[in-house]
């Protein structure tokens, strides 16, 4: 595999991972504030899904071929720019972490409720304003991430 390759799914499995984010926390966050709970659980479902099919592959994906990418370069882990990326990069897992487990717990709340045709408990909306809030330092992070990507050279990286 050559550098450009690499460097190439690199790029597209980052806005992979940051199109899918931000995608699935518009639609959850919409369909939360729908009220309606068959639409909830319906789009709790799907974002479950849509973060084991696509989020966790390019999570898992972006540090390695990362790292390939330093190796074919020569550069140092140590390099600023790239310590700066994997440190925000750690803080939006940090905060992704426990995302998934609420989006798990609150998917199988929404399903429990459309199926009974009840009301979400009080949990499910405090879980939801958890997950709001700790995905803004993750979104922030990401972006940060993406500008020292592209910013590297301003920064004194390479390619």
């Amino acid at each position: 595999m050559t550098y450009n390759f690499i460097k190439v799914m690199h790029i597209l499995s980052m806005v992979l991972l940051f199109g899918t984010g931000l995608g699935s926390a518009f639609y959850k966050w919409m369909a939360d504030r729908s009220g309606v709970v068959a639409h909830i659980a319906v789009t709790n479902r799907h974002v479950v899904l849509a973060d084991w099919i696509f989020t966790t592959p390019t999570i898992t994906f972006q540090p390695i071929s990362g790292l390939i990418m330093l190796h074919m370069l020569g550069l140092p882990a140590t390099t600023p720019w790239i310590r700066a990326s994997l440190a925000l990069y750690g803080l939006a897992g940090v905060c992704w972490l426990p995302v998934v487990w609420l989006q798990i717990q609150m998917q199988k709340m929404s399903a429990i409720a459309s199926e009974n045709r009840t009301e979400l408990p009080l949990v499910y909306w405090r879980m939801a304003r958890y997950w709001f809030w700790l995905g803004v330092p993750a979104f922030l992070s990401m972006i940060l991430v993406v500008a020292l990507m592209v910013l590297k050279h301003s920064l004194g990286g390479e390619s």
